[in-house]
């Protein structure tokens, strides 16, 4: 009896857009999204020198409770899409895992001295772990339609679909 290696199955392609994306408004629209990120540049200089190290707020609880519960809800969301079938866990997945990554920045760069530790704890034992599995999980959402069994395509590859966009 000869062993052979199976061979391994090819990942996956992302599909990119279809065409008509390529219209005035839409092209107009990506221009306009990379112009304001280019401006934003020059004004994170301003406020780089304008900006107090210090400061005093208003409404702490409220701002760090309301991005708590914007996760809390981006998780369970997510979750139950996932555990439904529904491909718009992916949408949910991705936000969650920008929000988690801001909470981390902003856990600790306001963190005190005396808390600053527990913050980077915190950031790199959980949030951003968190913010690591919500990403892969946006991105294996994204790998497009897999065949289902009995479709004809039984193999597990990639299937090419018009539907996904």
């Amino acid at each position: 009896m000869v062993v052979t290696a199976s061979r391994p199955r090819p990942l996956p392609r992302l599909r990119a857009l279809p065409r008509p994306w390529k219209t005035d408004r839409t092209r107009w629209t990506a221009w306009s999204l990379v112009a304001g990120g280019a401006a934003l540049v020059p004004w994170m200089g301003v406020l780089a020198v304008r900006l107090p190290d210090t400061a005093q707020v208003s409404n702490w609880a409220v701002a760090w409770i309301g991005l708590d519960a914007m996760i809390a809800a981006g998780l369970v969301t997510t979750g139950v899409l996932l555990t439904r079938g529904d491909n718009r866990h992916t949408l949910t997945a991705a936000a969650t895992a920008g929000l988690l990554i801001m909470d981390a920045w902003f856990d600790v760069t306001t963190a005190g001295e005396d808390g600053r530790t527990l913050a980077i704890a915190l950031a790199v034992g959980a949030g951003l772990p968190a913010a690591a599995q919500c990403a892969l999980v946006a991105v294996r959402g994204l790998e497009g339609a897999r065949a289902r069994p009995g479709d004809g395509e039984g193999d597990g590859e990639c299937k090419e679909t018009d539907e996904t966009w």
